[in-house]
């Protein structure tokens, strides 16, 4: 008898770490979660930008102590660099891989960034109940 074949998927890592960062913001209830992949744009920095907002400066950094948590718990991994913690209108978390914008809903309807990269696939994650 042959051995059986088996079929393993293959998971990319910045993809588990993108996971990870959604099930994070997911924890607290974000708003809007949207995943934009930059992997086919040639000028993107990451490969990955992931873009929440909260509805009050306390809940933008609830989102990001819980992202920061998810990811150093289930993978080890920590942000390079993290800015905007001080006024919380717009936290930026550095994970090389993936950058993640937590926004309060003014900033984010300013900036627009999701406009700005709208050449980006652009998936919108389903809120959880």
């Amino acid at each position: 008898m042959g051995k059986k074949a088996t079929i393993v998927k293959k998971i990319n890592s910045a993809e588990l770490l993108v996971e990870n960062i959604v099930n994070g913001m997911q924890e607290v209830k974000a708003r809007e979660i949207a995943i934009l992949d930059m992997r086919d744009i040639k000028s993107a920095v990451t490969d990955y930008y992931i873009i929440c907002h909260g509805t009050s400066n306390t809940h933008v950094e609830a989102i990001s102590r819980s992202v920061e948590k998810e990811t150093r718990e289930k993978l080890g991994e920590k942000p390079a660099h993290i800015e905007g913690v001080s006024n919380a209108q717009w936290i930026l978390m550095d994970y090389f891989s993936a950058v993640v914008h937590i926004f309060d809903e003014t900033t984010r309807g300013y900036y627009r960034l999701e406009d700005l990269w709208a050449d980006a696939n652009i998936r919108m994650v389903k809120e959880s109940a």
